[in-house]
């Protein structure tokens, strides 16, 4: 080794240079020993500290962080769109219909516009409109004005479905096959399905529900109806159903599977809802067996039961009936259904409760409709495709059928079985959800008191995980659209096993409902969730399509979004007021908000 004066200097013995390195290691090892004794000694001491200081000491951590980097939005005013938008529903748009093709009438189904295309505007009410109609009341009457459609009531005058007097439109209870009164008709059916009185039968889906008659009678029943009908240019049926303050959404059995898991409701219903069940192949009956649960009914009334009477008013032959009938019974054989009952124009089929038929599909290679694969997940119904095969449903779920779930109430408060799918699921989380929902709800009427009374009728938890605030809020006059996120853990087969109802939805989409439907959104850390995904204003500006004027929403949120969500309703004309959670910590607030009443200024240019 050289110097930088370029003389030769000493050349260090290496073995000279282990001594000192040993002996520093030596120190090391025994001071961290140290520290570490120290650090065990302290442990018990800081764990014993008062839980207070901990909670004091996040929650200023948690303020310093929320301070430092708030969202920061700037103030905008939407202005309103013209009013021949008063009833659009951007993802099934009629104008939009020609687009899309006829076949199986796929252009009814979701077909949500460009982020380009979207309405940055503020959706009119009708010209007159008025406050619901309370409910009650509001099941036998609402304002003509709220729902200005004469074709219904001209076309459907001798059914009974509606009759217009003066200012509002009433519902006498009438239907094509129901023409004495929808209560006669659901008399008829209870004695043909006992389940129905004794708390067995406690979900049910309406396909083709016309103005949701047979739903709003089940409902003092004790049996939650989700009535189903879609999109039409004339007919208004979910708007109809839901200004009466019954449960409704828009859909259509076409090609794509219904936005609902596997094994959800007790019962299905469809009143000559003119649904083709015995066409290409019977895959719309097919989804109706994936949708219905173990054990569960399917009850048809009109074309082509009691053909034996009816088929002179069908304008058919008696010939042509019986075959269809035919048709429909083998088909329904195959799908693993038996004929439970049948009294003059209801028939009623059960769904198998265990797997025997099931494996019989199974082992026979040349069965149509064959069993489905595993290659698409039973649950999977958003956008998802329909398939010409039988879901199976899953043998380890012993305790999901009908006659195993726990009869309503008991079932509302009970684990079901399904919540250890969940990645994390247990009773115990399951519990504990319940749990803190009763708080919540207790809270939030400290802080909204039109809740649980006669204002608030049509309720949506926009992210629910178990139906949690829906369960806690069950004993009020109102009902609740549980939307579990397409995007979140698959929680809704738990939601319909307590007995609640609900949907998939992925929030940068519109709804589908029609515009003034719900008097309270409430939304649990939607942003939080899904701020990545979706921009905030047109969630927001969704959420004013589809509330009422005068109705609520409430944001439980981080403190970095709640400013920024005051700032954007102000926009929309709301009023909103921040408050605490019923913790009182600051890293969480709550934004109640209501929208107000207001008239269209434009002139119709669409």
């Amino acid at each position: 080794m050289k110097h930088k004066d370029g003389k030769p200097g000493y050349q260090q013995d290496k073995s000279s240079r282990v001594v000192p390195m040993t002996i520093m290691f030596v120190v090391l090892c025994g001071f961290s020993f140290y520290l570490g004794g120290i650090f065990c000694s302290e442990k018990k001491r800081f764990e014993a500290r008062d839980t207070n200081d901990v909670a004091k000491a996040a929650v200023q951590s948690s303020t310093d962080s929320a301070v430092s980097s708030s969202l920061q939005v700037k103030s905008v005013t939407f202005p309103e769109c013209d009013s021949n938008y008063q009833d659009y529903t951007p993802c099934t748009d009629p104008t939009k219909w020609k687009k899309y093709g006829v076949h199986r009438l796929t252009f009814m189904e979701r077909h949500c516009p460009p982020v380009f295309e979207r309405k940055e505007c503020l959706i009119p009410p009708p010209d007159g409109y008025k406050p619901p109609i309370r409910w009650p009341k509001s099941r036998d009457e609402c304002w003509y004005r709220n729902v200005p459609y004469d074709w219904i009531n001209k076309q459907k005058s001798n059914q009974n479905w509606l009759r217009k007097e003066g200012e509002k439109f009433l519902f006498p209870g009438g239907g094509t096959m129901f023409p004495r009164g929808v209560s006669e008709y659901v008399d008829s059916m209870q004695s043909l399905i006992p389940e129905m009185t004794d708390g067995t039968v406690r979900t049910a889906i309406d396909t083709g529900c016309g103005v949701a008659s047979w739903g709003g009678d089940l409902l003092d029943r004790g049996i939650l109806t989700l009535s189903l009908a879609p999109r039409d240019n004339h007919e208004a049926q979910v708007q109809f159903a839901l200004e009466r303050g019954i449960p409704a959404i828009l859909g259509i059995i076409s090609t794509q599977r219904l936005a609902f898991p596997s094994n959800s409701f007790d019962m299905a219903h469809c009143s000559r809802c003119l649904i083709p069940w015995t066409e290409f192949g019977g895959i719309y009956l097919m989804e109706i067996h994936r949708i219905l649960r173990p054990g569960g009914f399917w009850v048809l009334s009109g074309p082509p039961v009691n053909y034996e009477h009816r088929w002179r008013g069908w304008n058919t032959t008696i010939e042509e009936q019986r075959s269809d009938y035919e048709k429909l019974q083998d088909l329904l054989t195959s799908l693993c259904f038996k004929l439970y009952n049948k009294k003059d124009d209801i028939a009623v089929w059960q769904k198998a409760s265990d797997n025997s038929c099931y494996n019989k599909i199974a082992n026979n290679a040349e069965a149509y409709p064959p069993k489905c694969d595993d290659s698409l997940e039973p649950d999977s119904a958003w956008y998802t495709p329909l398939r010409s095969c039988v879901v199976v449903p899953n043998q380890k779920h012993k305790k999901s059928g009908l006659k195993s779930v726990p009869k309503w109430p008991e079932r509302l408060n009970t684990a079901p079985e399904r919540i250890s799918d969940i990645h994390g699921g247990s009773a115990s989380t399951f519990n504990h959800d319940k749990s803190k929902w009763k708080v919540r709800a207790k809270h939030y009427k400290k802080l909204l008191a039109a809740i649980g009374t006669d204002k608030i009728r049509n309720v949506m938890d926009m992210n629910t995980v178990y139906g949690g605030f829906a369960a806690a809020v069950i004993d009020d006059p109102l009902w609740v659209m549980n939307v579990v996120s397409s995007y979140a853990a698959n929680t809704l087969p738990v939601v319909f096993d307590r007995g609640l109802i609900g949907t998939y939805h992925d929030w940068c989409e519109a709804f589908s409902t029609y515009p003034r439907t719900y008097d309270l959104l409430h939304l649990d850390g939607l942003f939080t969730a899904e701020s990545h995904r979706c921009d905030m204003k047109y969630v927001l500006l969704e959420m004013d399509r589809i509330l009422r004027p005068n109705g609520y929403a409430i944001f439980r949120e981080s403190s970095y979004f709640v400013d920024a969500v005051a700032t954007i309703a102000k926009g929309m004309r709301w009023g909103c007021r921040k408050e605490d959670t019923e913790y009182g910590v600051e890293k969480e607030k709550i934004l109640i908000c209501q929208k107000k009443l207001w008239y269209s200024s434009n002139k119709s240019s669409r």
